[in-house]
């Protein structure tokens, strides 16, 4: 009970510090970038940021206003810790953004576009590893995809397709333009922020030689293997060993170079992993 007590305080303070550095990041990604130059970015940030050029309305204001139907969706679709976490965080940002005196970096367009999104990016990652988010837009599309045939990911895209559109109008097509720069940074980073470098891949392997294939996962690369026994469906009906195995991506240059060189005609189908917990993967990395 003790130790229970004691891992939930650690992951609170772990969390708490993931979320304040994810506002800062996104506080000196806005006051240093994004805000001295009139630039946008996807997403309710973006939103905020076109509303705040056209108007002259503060930024921290808006933030919190349009935010809030979106942590009211959170509270409703993922649960009450997830909302008050993001309230806070939201809420913080806006304060962050009145009282951090950060000064303009560069005047520079490619720069401004490339680290304003890199550390808007970042925060935002960081704050979502951190168990909230400091910006709306993936709460309104998960809610979107479960009631329609979309997936997140499309429903992201067309929200920013409009966001763009009307930046293109309002504040010209080249601010446009650099918007998107913006937004491919911003995503490239919280993608990376969120899945780390070593992001996983699993692997399944068909093939006569198998059991080759398999003490090579075992004994040289360390990883755990599953082996699901199959029946061959074309051609002749045999018995088949199935494996499937989880590596970082960085290992995968290794694995396939591997099994070509035991069973050139091996089937092999990589998917990637998005997150895993136990296992040998995590294991072995934990003993380095």
């Amino acid at each position: 009970m003790q130790s229970h007590f004691k891992s939930k305080n650690a992951r609170s303070v772990k969390d708490f510090l993931l979320i304040t550095c994810g506002i800062v990041s996104a506080c000196f990604g806005l006051k240093s970038f994004l805000i001295p130059n009139h630039f946008i970015d996807g997403g309710v940030t973006g939103i905020s940021l076109l509303i705040s050029s056209l108007t002259g309305l503060k930024l921290s204001y808006l933030i919190i206003l349009i935010n809030i139907p979106f942590i009211i969706l959170g509270f409703r679709q993922i649960g009450k810790g997830f909302a008050i976490k993001t309230a806070i965080a939201i809420s913080a940002l806006a304060v962050f953004l009145i009282v951090l005196p950060f000064k303009p970096v560069t005047d520079v367009p490619l720069l401004i576009a490339f680290f304003g999104g890199f550390f808007l990016g970042g925060g935002i990652g960081l704050a979502m590893r951190g168990g909230c988010v400091i910006d709306g837009t993936e709460v309104l599309a998960l809610y979107i995809s479960r009631k329609s045939m979309l997936t997140v990911g499309n429903i992201i895209l067309v929200l920013n397709i409009i966001i763009f559109s009307f930046a293109a109008i309002f504040l010209g097509v080249e601010t446009a333009m650099y918007a998107i720069l913006t937004y491919l940074s911003a995503s490239n980073t919280i993608d990376f922020v969120v899945n780390g470098l070593e992001q996983y891949t699993g692997v399944t392997i068909i093939s006569d030689k198998s059991a080759e294939i398999k003490e090579f996962i075992i004994e040289k690369m360390k990883r755990g293997v599953t082996i699901y026994k199959g029946e061959g469906g074309y051609g002749i009906k045999k018995d088949i060993d199935i494996l499937y195995t989880v590596l970082t991506k960085l290992e995968m240059g290794k694995l396939q170079t591997e099994i070509r060189n035991i069973d050139p005609d091996a089937f092999v189908v990589q998917q990637q992993i998005a997150d895993i917990k136990g296992g040998v993967v995590l294991k072995r990395q934990s003993l380095h």
